[in-house]
């Protein structure tokens, strides 16, 4: 039995981006995504995330969709004997229009289904996926309208509860937290101006992201109990907790639609792509909302897949297995350090262990001091990742900071310069209180810029 080059599961954006990356690529291509109820969250892909968006046909200009974030405020609001600086990070500062822009999910899923009707070899049916099996053509599928087909490559944009993932047999290691985060859309008495607010309180963030005009788009992650209750509450109740946790800088704050509560489990799976199928979106990853890199992710995701295909051959046998592999080690250093980078920020704002604290307050201490270890900093956060001649991905390194305040590194034995013209590793140096966890602060430093 005969059926498309490739099949894509899932209706969410993820699914939507790589369904028609896939068509772009020339493959005829299926979509199997059966409608949901609207998604009114709104992620915030950072750059270079946007700047892929034009380029692979699914929105033209991305400031006609979204808000543009210039920039990022901090604000330690944990009552800890170890506190960090209240910290502003300025998109100017880093020679960018913006560090990224927030999207609302439906404005966005509309751009991106007008993007995958345009393309003639791409069919999409809102059917329900029934099963997945093994097949010699590749993988057979059932939908619940009766299809049955075989394809030989399988794109699973399905989510954590993902069939597609769980029937090719990758290992998904899920961890429930205690933390749930709220969700909702307000009115403040004044504008954000592009600011997205970061009130970090013992038990995850209070963030506020600008939404145009006064509007701002409310995530706080608490613990689960707490959140309930204040949206048990009501408008009025949430919107007096809203005013005090903001610490009332925006005045007459009000409720434009119901909160909604999503809990936090993230979700890293042992390899993005195998035996034909791949992985894309929350079922290769999950994470709490910390850092924007969700949707960030994914769009990395669909451009990894778009040049993995563009570089297989697919005249020969085998050639879905082998796109597979290809994709999977692409992925592996990408999805590895992010998930490492949010898990160890979100774990060290939760810690009550005061090393810990005082460690993510010295690290933030030192992006607020330090300009060439912000700029590092900014690159990792908004999600910039360095190839090496051969454009395959490489480890990112810190500039030493004394050499960038003219020490030098000769004067320095203990610093070792890297045969890279870029940049040397940093370990003890005159500057120890900043050089003794520098290496350490590239984990945390993803989300703080």
């Amino acid at each position: 039995m005969s059926g498309p080059d490739a099949v894509v599961v899932g209706a969410g954006l993820a699914g939507l981006a790589a369904a028609t990356a896939v068509a772009r690529a020339g493959l005829d291509t299926l979509h199997v995504a059966p409608k949901g109820p609207g998604d009114r969250r709104t992620p915030a892909p950072m750059l270079p995330s946007v700047d892929c968006l034009p380029s692979s046909g699914l929105v033209d200009d991305p400031a006609a969709v979204g808000q543009p974030l210039t920039r990022i405020r901090i604000v330690d609001d944990t009552g800890r004997l170890v506190r960090a600086p209240e910290t502003l990070f300025d998109s100017a500062e880093f020679d960018l229009p913006a560090f990224g822009w927030n999207f609302p999910n439906v404005r966005l899923s509309e751009r991106f289904e007008a993007a995958r009707a345009g393309l003639p070899n791409l069919r999409a049916s809102d059917s329900l996926l029934a099963s997945v099996s093994a097949d010699p053509g590749g993988w057979r599928l059932r939908l619940a309208d009766g299809t049955d087909l075989v394809t030989p490559l399988l794109v699973g944009a399905d989510g954590k509860k993902s069939m597609v993932r769980d029937a090719v047999g990758i290992q998904a290691r899920e961890t429930a937290f205690t933390q749930a985060a709220l969700v909702c859309d307000l009115e403040l008495g004044r504008p954000l101006d592009g600011t997205s607010v970061e009130f970090h309180y013992p038990n995850g963030p209070f963030t506020l992201v600008p939404a145009g005009d006064n509007r701002a788009n409310l995530v706080w992650i608490d613990q689960r109990d707490t959140l309930a209750a204040a949206q048990s509450a009501g408008p009025e109740g949430l919107r007096e907790t809203s005013c005090a946790k903001s610490r009332w800088l925006w005045a007459s704050t009000q409720l434009l639609a119901p909160a909604r509560l999503f809990p936090l489990s993230p979700l890293p799976i042992d390899r993005a792509g195998r035996d034909g199928v791949v992985r894309v979106g929350e079922g290769a990853h999950a994470f709490p909302p910390i850092g924007a890199q969700g949707l960030n992710l994914g769009l990395r995701d669909v451009a990894d897949l778009a040049l993995t295909l563009a570089a297989t051959d697919r005249s020969q046998p085998g050639w879905a297995v082998r796109l597979s592999d290809d994709y999977a080690s692409r992925r592996a250093a990408d999805l590895g350090r992010t998930g490492s980078m949010v898990d160890a920020l979100f774990r060290s704002l939760l810690s009550e262990l005061l090393p810990a604290q005082a460690l993510r307050a010295s690290g933030l201490w030192a992006l607020k001091l330090v300009p060439p270890l912000r700029r590092q900093a900014n690159r990792l956060g908004v999600g910039h990742r360095w190839t090496n001649k051969k454009g395959a991905p490489e480890r990112p390194s810190i500039r030493c900071c004394t050499a960038a305040y003219g020490f030098g590194a000769a004067s320095l034995p203990s610093c070792r310069r890297s045969s890279s013209a870029r940049s040397c590793r940093v370990c003890s140096s005159a500057l120890a209180p900043v050089a003794s966890w520098l290496n350490w602060s590239k984990v945390i430093a993803v989300s703080l810029s």
